[in-house]
């Protein structure tokens, strides 16, 4: 009777990969039982690519349609996608983004990030929670906020994007008629910015 031949630590490997997903960070390899001389082998023959610090995945995966804002939730995935990148997210927006725009807890430990580009934001309190989508790219959960709380939180950082920004997202959100007011209140609430953003509203829309 033949023997069955046991899987190398490559092959191994490279099924849980694939069980995951196509991609892991380092501590849930070790996790999973990939040694890390396994893990660098398999980086140095190009069977895996290395995303971002501590960060690999499948070099024979189908390209990510959102590779950024996927591989900044999977290295910090309490953080929020926030300000100009949610607003690209949302198609309330002509600017294209060069970073990453990230909200995250006031009392979170700093993330570090060497790509891509990060640009971050502590909220505290109602800011940080409210309006929080869950969205699945390229089947990784990317926690985004709605298009309602992003407008919020552009006028309460204007000064950091611009009220150009902020305004111009204002009217494209008009634009796409799914207007909710109600939706827009509690936003400006939590970001106390309600009576800043209301000539605008009343203005707008």
């Amino acid at each position: 009777m033949a023997t069955r031949r046991q899987p190398t630590a490559a092959t191994a490997a490279v099924q849980v990969f694939r069980d995951r997903g196509g991609m892991l960070r380092m501590a849930e390899a070790v996790k999973a039982g990939i040694h890390r001389r396994t893990l660098y082998a398999l980086r140095d023959a190009g069977v895996v690519e290395r995303m971002s610090r501590g960060l690999y995945r499948l070099s024979q995966s189908p390209p990510l349609q959102n590779p950024d804002l996927v591989t900044v939730a999977r290295r910090v995935p309490r953080g929020v996608v926030c300000l100009v990148s949610a607003l690209s997210f949302h198609d309330l927006t002509t600017q294209v983004p060069h970073e990453v725009y990230l909200a995250v807890s006031r009392h979170a430990e700093p993330p570090r990030i060497d790509y891509p580009p990060v640009r971050v934001f502590r909220f505290g309190g109602r800011a940080f929670g409210e309006g929080v989508e869950t969205h699945d790219l390229d089947g990784v959960p990317v926690r985004v906020y709605s298009r309602e709380k992003t407008l919020a939180d552009c006028f309460k950082y204007r000064s950091a994007v611009g009220l150009d920004t902020a305004i111009e997202a204002l009217r494209r959100y008009r634009e796409q008629g799914r207007v909710n007011a109600e939706a827009i209140r509690i936003a400006a609430s939590a970001c106390r910015v309600a009576n800043v953003m209301r000539p605008y509203l009343e203005a707008i829309l």
